[in-house]
């Protein structure tokens, strides 16, 4: 059997009311929901701060950074995804934390495995996809490392 080089490994990541798709290559690392810390006056989207490898990150609420409500799982179910950032403000925040709903899940997609889907983004999305009749949602990085980047420990 042929291989295929056209195929992408992605990371599925379950949020509060849909799944994101990235890159695998964006994900840093997967980590356990705790050890947040946040102060009073904060935005809406903001869970808090994890000590990362000496970093100090924000973690982002992917639904309240959307504008719907901070969802903040309980028990073991949610963890944390510090995500490379790309944007302009590289040098100075180089990742930054989206709090999950669940395990993220890696999958191999091709092209035509993937189909653009006509919906209405909010600020922190995309665009939406189909990926193997489930729908998903591209995150907006650059939207969210603005956000990551206004954030103040």
């Amino acid at each position: 059997m042929k291989e295929n080089s056209q195929s992408l490994s992605c990371v599925i990541v379950p949020v509060s009311d849909r799944q994101l798709l990235l890159p695998n290559v964006s994900i840093a690392e997967v980590v356990d929901l705790n050890n947040t810390k946040t102060d009073r006056g904060t935005p809406d989207w903001l869970v808090g701060f994890i000590d990362w490898r000496g970093l100090s990150l924000p973690v982002i609420s992917y639904d309240a950074a959307n504008g719907k409500e901070l969802v903040v799982p309980g028990g073991n179910r949610g963890r944390i995804i510090v995500i490379n950032t790309i944007g302009p403000n590289h040098s100075q925040l180089p990742f930054m934390a989206l709090v999950t709903q669940g395990i993220p899940s890696q999958t191999r997609l091709t092209e035509p495995e993937i189909k653009k889907v006509d919906a209405q983004p909010g600020p922190a999305d995309l665009m939406q996809v189909e990926v193997d009749g489930e729908a998903a949602w591209i995150p907006n990085l650059e939207y969210l490392e603005s956000l990551a980047v206004n954030a103040k420990p």
